[in-house]
């Protein structure tokens, strides 16, 4: 049974299915939660280091403040990137998904083409980002095929009128005028 067609009962309530080991039914389940996307990049060796992530989260903590993410225990990058001094968080744009995906790429010039900024710690930003955020990792926790990754906020940059890429369902979205509250 697919996730989204999860059986209805005689009363209109659903029903939850057993997940056991996980699998595709916990995919799709996940997939339905819309996300921004992030990446994350910094200049190593004068080589610039860079991931796209879809679990970043902000808000961890106001002060000091902190953000996180989890990446796959499998990342060949992140082992690389952790050892930065300085990460830049950019909260990638509802204009840059071909960015996303190059960023995402296991393959090529991941910043062929991408107009970026560096920053004197090193921190890699991406232009036309609604946010940008230089970070340093805090902490990093076993959770299973991932880690999650605490990172504290250095600085931050914000652009008004930068709307954020969404991730949801595998696919890209863009948010619509909000509904009034």
């Amino acid at each position: 049974m697919n996730f989204l067609e999860n059986e209805i009962t005689d009363t209109g309530e659903r029903t939850l299915e057993s997940v056991g080991e996980g699998g595709q039914i916990v995919k799709e389940a996940f997939a339905a939660f819309p996300s921004g996307v992030a990446a994350l990049c910094a200049q190593i060796d004068g080589e610039l280091i860079g991931i796209a992530a879809s679990s970043f989260t902000v808000g961890v903590s106001f002060y000091p403040p902190m953000v996180m993410f989890a990446v796959q225990n499998s990342s060949t990058t992140w082992p690389v990137l952790k050892d930065a001094p300085n990460i830049g968080i950019s909260i990638l744009s509802n204009n840059h998904a071909a960015a996303c995906m190059q960023l995402a790429s296991k393959g090529g010039d991941r910043f062929a083409g991408l107009s970026t900024t560096t920053a004197e710690t090193g921190a890699v930003l991406i232009d036309g980002s609604p946010v940008w955020l230089d970070c340093e990792v805090v902490g990093e926790h076993m959770a299973g095929d991932h880690t999650v990754v605490v990172m504290e906020v250095k600085s931050v940059s914000a652009q008004d009128g930068i709307e954020p890429l969404v991730f949801q369902a595998s696919g890209f979205r863009e948010l619509e005028t909000p509904v009034a509250a």
